[in-house]
Protein backbone atom coordinates (compact mmCIF):
# COMPACT_ATOMS: atom_id res chain seq x y z
CA UNK A 1 0.00 0.00 0.00
CA UNK A 2 2.61 2.35 0.71
CA UNK A 3 4.93 1.53 -2.56
CA UNK A 4 1.61 2.51 -4.10
CA UNK A 5 0.70 5.06 -2.50
CA UNK A 6 3.93 6.68 -3.45
CA UNK A 7 3.74 5.88 -6.96
CA UNK A 8 0.39 7.25 -6.88
CA UNK A 9 2.17 10.36 -5.13
CA UNK A 10 4.77 10.42 -7.60
CA UNK A 11 2.69 9.97 -11.11
CA UNK A 12 0.15 13.08 -9.63
CA UNK A 13 3.91 14.96 -8.89
CA UNK A 14 4.65 14.75 -12.61
CA UNK A 15 1.20 15.16 -13.80
CA UNK A 16 0.83 18.58 -12.26
CA UNK A 17 4.34 19.38 -13.34
CA UNK A 18 4.16 18.21 -17.02
CA UNK A 19 0.67 20.68 -16.89
CA UNK A 20 1.75 23.48 -14.51
CA UNK A 21 0.58 25.83 -17.04
CA UNK A 22 -2.84 24.94 -16.21
CA UNK A 23 -2.55 26.13 -12.39
CA UNK A 24 -0.67 28.82 -13.27
CA UNK A 25 -3.34 30.17 -16.10
CA UNK A 26 -5.97 29.89 -13.82
CA UNK A 27 -3.52 30.99 -10.49
CA UNK A 28 -3.53 34.56 -12.89
CA UNK A 29 -7.26 34.23 -14.31
CA UNK A 30 -8.50 34.53 -10.51
CA UNK A 31 -6.23 36.98 -9.33
CA UNK A 32 -7.71 39.19 -12.12
CA UNK A 33 -11.46 38.65 -11.78
CA UNK A 34 -10.54 39.18 -7.94
CA UNK A 35 -8.44 42.55 -8.27
CA UNK A 36 -11.42 43.31 -11.41
CA UNK A 37 -14.67 42.79 -9.11
CA UNK A 38 -17.50 43.95 -9.82
CA UNK A 39 -16.36 45.48 -13.48
CA UNK A 40 -15.83 41.94 -14.41
CA UNK A 41 -18.33 40.93 -17.50
CA UNK A 42 -18.61 37.65 -19.50
CA UNK A 43 -17.72 39.73 -22.43
CA UNK A 44 -14.28 40.79 -20.43
CA UNK A 45 -13.43 37.44 -19.95
CA UNK A 46 -14.04 36.02 -23.37
CA UNK A 47 -11.98 39.43 -25.08
CA UNK A 48 -8.74 37.36 -23.26
CA UNK A 49 -9.02 35.35 -26.37
CA UNK A 50 -9.40 38.30 -28.81
CA UNK A 51 -6.28 40.13 -27.21
CA UNK A 52 -4.09 36.72 -27.36
CA UNK A 53 -5.11 36.01 -30.65
CA UNK A 54 -2.41 37.76 -32.71
CA UNK A 55 0.52 36.74 -30.73
CA UNK A 56 -0.71 33.34 -29.47
CA UNK A 57 -0.60 32.21 -33.02
CA UNK A 58 3.26 33.21 -33.73
CA UNK A 59 3.67 32.00 -30.49
CA UNK A 60 3.22 28.16 -31.85
CA UNK A 61 5.99 28.99 -33.93
CA UNK A 62 7.86 30.49 -31.46
CA UNK A 63 7.31 27.29 -29.68
CA UNK A 64 8.51 24.59 -32.55
CA UNK A 65 11.69 26.67 -33.05
CA UNK A 66 12.26 26.67 -29.32
CA UNK A 67 11.58 23.33 -28.89
CA UNK A 68 14.02 22.62 -31.47
CA UNK A 69 16.86 24.72 -29.59
CA UNK A 70 16.53 27.74 -31.41
CA UNK A 71 15.04 31.56 -31.40
CA UNK A 72 13.18 33.98 -33.62
CA UNK A 73 13.03 37.26 -32.46
CA UNK A 74 11.93 38.40 -35.97
CA UNK A 75 8.41 37.72 -35.52
CA UNK A 76 7.12 40.98 -34.74
CA UNK A 77 8.85 42.72 -37.60
CA UNK A 78 7.36 39.74 -40.07
CA UNK A 79 3.77 41.08 -38.79
CA UNK A 80 4.83 44.36 -39.43
CA UNK A 81 5.65 43.80 -43.48
CA UNK A 82 2.89 41.11 -43.77
CA UNK A 83 0.53 42.94 -42.37
CA UNK A 84 1.67 45.89 -44.89
CA UNK A 85 1.76 44.12 -47.69
CA UNK A 86 -1.49 42.25 -46.76
CA UNK A 87 -3.31 45.76 -47.18
CA UNK A 88 -1.50 46.16 -50.53
CA UNK A 89 -2.85 43.02 -51.76
CA UNK A 90 -6.52 43.60 -50.37
CA UNK A 91 -6.32 47.20 -51.88
CA UNK A 92 -5.33 46.06 -54.94
CA UNK A 93 -7.66 42.61 -55.50
CA UNK A 94 -10.60 43.46 -53.55
CA UNK A 95 -10.48 39.66 -52.67
CA UNK A 96 -10.40 38.13 -49.10
CA UNK A 97 -9.16 34.73 -50.17
CA UNK A 98 -6.37 36.30 -52.23
CA UNK A 99 -5.30 38.55 -49.01
CA UNK A 100 -5.03 35.61 -47.20
CA UNK A 101 -3.03 33.56 -49.72
CA UNK A 102 -0.82 36.35 -49.96
CA UNK A 103 0.07 37.06 -46.15
CA UNK A 104 0.91 33.11 -45.50
CA UNK A 105 3.12 32.71 -48.61
CA UNK A 106 4.95 35.92 -47.82
CA UNK A 107 5.10 34.72 -44.13
CA UNK A 108 6.16 31.48 -45.40
CA UNK A 109 8.85 33.36 -47.70
CA UNK A 110 10.28 35.24 -44.75
CA UNK A 111 10.19 31.95 -42.36
CA UNK A 112 12.21 30.14 -45.12
CA UNK A 113 14.78 32.82 -45.58
CA UNK A 114 15.26 32.19 -41.64
CA UNK A 115 15.48 28.69 -41.80
CA UNK A 116 17.92 28.74 -45.08
CA UNK A 117 20.44 30.59 -42.98
CA UNK A 118 19.89 28.88 -39.46
CA UNK A 119 19.57 25.18 -41.43
CA UNK A 120 21.20 24.82 -44.06
CA UNK A 121 24.01 28.04 -44.33
CA UNK A 122 24.39 27.15 -40.30
CA UNK A 123 24.50 30.45 -38.92
CA UNK A 124 23.48 31.65 -35.23
CA UNK A 125 19.69 31.73 -35.15
CA UNK A 126 20.16 34.48 -32.44
CA UNK A 127 21.90 36.60 -35.11
CA UNK A 128 20.24 35.77 -37.84
CA UNK A 129 16.71 36.74 -36.86
CA UNK A 130 18.07 39.67 -34.69
CA UNK A 131 19.03 40.43 -38.35
CA UNK A 132 15.93 40.00 -40.29
CA UNK A 133 14.17 42.08 -37.51
CA UNK A 134 15.62 44.67 -38.38
CA UNK A 135 15.72 44.22 -42.30
CA UNK A 136 11.84 43.14 -42.72
CA UNK A 137 10.66 46.23 -40.29
CA UNK A 138 12.83 48.41 -42.19
CA UNK A 139 11.71 47.15 -45.48
CA UNK A 140 8.02 47.28 -44.55
CA UNK A 141 8.48 51.29 -43.75
CA UNK A 142 10.34 52.02 -46.57
CA UNK A 143 7.76 50.72 -49.06
CA UNK A 144 5.16 52.61 -47.32
CA UNK A 145 7.52 55.68 -48.00
CA UNK A 146 7.39 54.38 -51.57
CA UNK A 147 3.42 54.36 -52.13
CA UNK A 148 3.80 57.87 -49.94
CA UNK A 149 1.37 56.88 -47.09
CA UNK A 150 1.67 57.36 -43.76
CA UNK A 151 0.24 53.86 -42.67
CA UNK A 152 -1.31 51.38 -44.77
CA UNK A 153 -4.72 51.84 -44.81
CA UNK A 154 -6.84 49.07 -46.23
CA UNK A 155 -9.75 50.83 -48.64
CA UNK A 156 -12.87 51.10 -46.81
CA UNK A 157 -14.75 51.76 -50.10
CA UNK A 158 -14.19 48.44 -51.52
CA UNK A 159 -16.98 45.73 -51.78
CA UNK A 160 -14.80 43.43 -49.62
CA UNK A 161 -13.98 45.57 -46.99
CA UNK A 162 -17.51 45.11 -44.65
CA UNK A 163 -17.24 41.46 -45.14
CA UNK A 164 -13.67 41.06 -44.04
CA UNK A 165 -13.82 43.66 -41.34
CA UNK A 166 -16.67 41.97 -39.95
CA UNK A 167 -15.16 38.73 -39.76
CA UNK A 168 -12.73 40.41 -37.84
CA UNK A 169 -15.48 41.17 -34.68
CA UNK A 170 -17.62 38.05 -35.33
CA UNK A 171 -18.17 36.32 -32.11
CA UNK A 172 -19.49 32.95 -32.60
CA UNK A 173 -23.34 32.67 -30.59
CA UNK A 174 -22.60 36.45 -30.21
CA UNK A 175 -20.17 35.35 -26.85
CA UNK A 176 -16.62 33.80 -28.44
CA UNK A 177 -14.73 36.10 -30.67
CA UNK A 178 -13.70 34.52 -33.97
CA UNK A 179 -9.83 35.44 -33.40
CA UNK A 180 -10.40 33.55 -30.14
CA UNK A 181 -11.85 30.33 -32.41
CA UNK A 182 -8.94 31.09 -34.72
CA UNK A 183 -6.45 30.48 -32.08
CA UNK A 184 -7.82 27.24 -30.78
CA UNK A 185 -7.88 25.74 -34.48
CA UNK A 186 -4.36 26.88 -34.71
CA UNK A 187 -3.77 25.18 -31.07
CA UNK A 188 -6.02 21.82 -32.01
CA UNK A 189 -3.91 21.50 -35.50
CA UNK A 190 -0.67 22.64 -33.45
CA UNK A 191 -0.96 19.68 -30.68
CA UNK A 192 -1.81 17.23 -33.18
CA UNK A 193 1.18 17.77 -35.41
CA UNK A 194 3.29 18.39 -32.43
CA UNK A 195 1.85 15.16 -30.58
CA UNK A 196 0.81 12.60 -32.81
CA UNK A 197 2.70 12.87 -36.47
CA UNK A 198 6.47 11.78 -37.19
CA UNK A 199 7.03 14.89 -37.90
CA UNK A 200 6.12 16.29 -34.43
CA UNK A 201 8.81 13.29 -32.92
CA UNK A 202 11.14 14.40 -35.43
CA UNK A 203 11.05 18.36 -34.15
CA UNK A 204 11.86 17.17 -30.45
CA UNK A 205 14.38 15.10 -31.29
CA UNK A 206 16.44 17.59 -33.06
CA UNK A 207 15.86 19.51 -29.77
CA UNK A 208 17.12 16.94 -27.66
CA UNK A 209 20.24 15.79 -29.16
CA UNK A 210 20.80 16.67 -32.82
CA UNK A 211 23.72 14.43 -33.47
CA UNK A 212 21.25 11.45 -32.42
CA UNK A 213 18.58 12.39 -34.30
CA UNK A 214 20.97 12.82 -37.68
CA UNK A 215 22.06 8.99 -36.84
CA UNK A 216 18.23 8.23 -36.65
CA UNK A 217 17.93 9.06 -39.86
CA UNK A 218 15.89 12.86 -39.31
CA UNK A 219 17.17 15.09 -41.65
CA UNK A 220 18.38 18.08 -38.98
CA UNK A 221 18.85 20.68 -41.69
CA UNK A 222 15.72 20.89 -43.02
CA UNK A 223 13.60 20.19 -39.99
CA UNK A 224 15.24 23.28 -38.77
CA UNK A 225 14.60 25.08 -42.12
CA UNK A 226 11.12 23.88 -41.87
CA UNK A 227 9.91 25.48 -38.20
CA UNK A 228 11.07 28.88 -39.14
CA UNK A 229 9.23 28.07 -42.08
CA UNK A 230 5.93 26.86 -40.55
CA UNK A 231 6.32 30.14 -37.54
CA UNK A 232 6.74 32.80 -40.85
CA UNK A 233 3.27 30.96 -41.77
CA UNK A 234 1.98 31.41 -38.40
CA UNK A 235 3.16 35.24 -38.75
CA UNK A 236 0.97 35.49 -41.92
CA UNK A 237 -2.37 34.07 -39.70
CA UNK A 238 -1.64 36.54 -37.30
CA UNK A 239 -0.85 39.48 -39.71
CA UNK A 240 -4.43 38.24 -41.44
CA UNK A 241 -6.26 38.74 -38.29
CA UNK A 242 -4.66 41.55 -37.48
CA UNK A 243 -5.85 43.34 -41.00
CA UNK A 244 -9.70 41.68 -40.32
CA UNK A 245 -9.65 43.31 -36.70
CA UNK A 246 -8.22 46.61 -37.40
CA UNK A 247 -7.88 47.24 -41.32
CA UNK A 248 -4.75 49.52 -40.76
CA UNK A 249 -1.20 48.31 -40.26
CA UNK A 250 1.67 51.04 -39.23
CA UNK A 251 4.65 49.12 -39.95
CA UNK A 252 6.25 51.55 -37.15
CA UNK A 253 4.22 50.05 -34.20
CA UNK A 254 2.64 46.71 -35.05
CA UNK A 255 4.44 43.73 -33.62
CA UNK A 256 7.03 45.75 -31.34
CA UNK A 257 8.24 43.41 -28.49
CA UNK A 258 5.93 41.25 -29.69
CA UNK A 259 8.82 38.66 -29.98
CA UNK A 260 8.80 38.93 -26.10
CA UNK A 261 5.36 38.56 -25.54
CA UNK A 262 5.65 34.98 -27.58
CA UNK A 263 8.86 33.82 -25.82
CA UNK A 264 6.85 34.70 -23.02
CA UNK A 265 4.10 32.78 -23.76
CA UNK A 266 6.26 29.79 -24.32
CA UNK A 267 8.06 29.69 -21.13
CA UNK A 268 5.16 30.38 -19.13
CA UNK A 269 3.50 27.53 -21.21
CA UNK A 270 6.62 25.19 -20.06
CA UNK A 271 8.64 24.70 -23.12
CA UNK A 272 12.13 24.79 -22.12
CA UNK A 273 14.53 27.00 -23.45
CA UNK A 274 16.91 24.77 -23.99
CA UNK A 275 14.90 22.47 -25.92
CA UNK A 276 13.27 19.06 -26.84
CA UNK A 277 10.76 19.17 -23.91
CA UNK A 278 7.61 21.07 -23.26
CA UNK A 279 3.87 20.89 -24.35
CA UNK A 280 2.50 23.31 -27.42
CA UNK A 281 -0.74 22.97 -25.32
CA UNK A 282 1.09 25.18 -23.18
CA UNK A 283 1.04 28.15 -25.79
CA UNK A 284 -2.18 28.64 -25.62
CA UNK A 285 -2.30 28.90 -21.80
CA UNK A 286 1.01 31.01 -21.58
CA UNK A 287 -0.27 33.41 -24.09
CA UNK A 288 -3.79 33.84 -22.36
CA UNK A 289 -1.67 34.35 -19.16
CA UNK A 290 0.26 37.13 -20.77
CA UNK A 291 -2.77 38.80 -21.52
CA UNK A 292 -4.60 38.66 -18.03
CA UNK A 293 -1.02 40.22 -16.76
CA UNK A 294 -1.64 43.07 -18.98
CA UNK A 295 -5.24 43.21 -18.16
CA UNK A 296 -4.07 43.00 -14.44
CA UNK A 297 -1.80 45.94 -14.82
CA UNK A 298 -4.31 48.07 -16.33
CA UNK A 299 -6.82 47.50 -13.75
CA UNK A 300 -4.05 48.51 -10.80
CA UNK A 301 -4.00 51.77 -12.76
CA UNK A 302 -0.07 51.44 -12.61
CA UNK A 303 1.80 53.71 -14.93
CA UNK A 304 1.66 52.49 -18.95
CA UNK A 305 5.71 53.08 -18.41
CA UNK A 306 6.17 50.59 -16.10
CA UNK A 307 4.12 47.91 -17.65
CA UNK A 308 7.17 46.03 -19.37
CA UNK A 309 9.42 46.14 -16.33
CA UNK A 310 6.57 44.11 -14.63
CA UNK A 311 6.28 41.57 -18.04
CA UNK A 312 10.39 41.38 -18.53
CA UNK A 313 10.47 40.52 -14.54
CA UNK A 314 7.73 37.87 -15.22
CA UNK A 315 9.42 36.37 -17.98
CA UNK A 316 12.84 36.07 -15.85
CA UNK A 317 10.59 34.44 -13.35
CA UNK A 318 9.17 32.02 -15.14
CA UNK A 319 12.68 31.01 -16.60
CA UNK A 320 14.07 31.00 -13.36
CA UNK A 321 11.08 28.30 -12.02
CA UNK A 322 12.18 26.78 -15.29
CA UNK A 323 15.69 26.24 -13.99
CA UNK A 324 15.26 25.62 -9.99
CA UNK A 325 12.05 23.19 -9.94
CA UNK A 326 13.77 20.48 -12.15
CA UNK A 327 17.08 21.44 -9.49
CA UNK A 328 14.87 20.63 -6.31
CA UNK A 329 13.02 17.77 -7.76
CA UNK A 330 16.82 15.99 -9.04
CA UNK A 331 17.97 16.95 -5.33
CA UNK A 332 15.20 15.26 -3.66
CA UNK A 333 15.70 12.35 -5.80
CA UNK A 334 19.23 11.89 -4.70
CA UNK A 335 17.92 12.58 -0.93
CA UNK A 336 15.26 10.16 -0.71
CA UNK A 337 16.98 6.49 -0.58
CA UNK A 338 19.24 8.05 2.52
CA UNK A 339 16.05 9.12 3.88
CA UNK A 340 13.51 5.98 3.42
CA UNK A 341 16.21 3.40 4.41
CA UNK A 342 14.75 2.68 7.39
Amino acid sequence: MTTQAHKGKRSLTKTLGNYSFILIFAFILIAYLIINAGATTLNGVMNILRHSAVVGIMAFGMGLVIITGGIDLSVGSMLSLIGGLGVVAFNASNSVILTFLTVVLVGCVLGFFNGILIGKVKMPPFIVTLATMLIYRSVAQYYLRTLRLSIYNMDATLSAFDSFYDFGQYKVFGVIPMAGVIMILVTVIMVFVSTCTKYGKSVYAVGSNEKAARLAGINVEWTHVSVYTITGALCGISGFMWLAMNGSVDPATIGQSNEMYAIAAVVIGGISMSGGKGKLLGVLFGAMSYTIIDKIISSLGLDALINDTIKGSILLLAVFVQIAIPAIRSKFQRVKPAGSAG
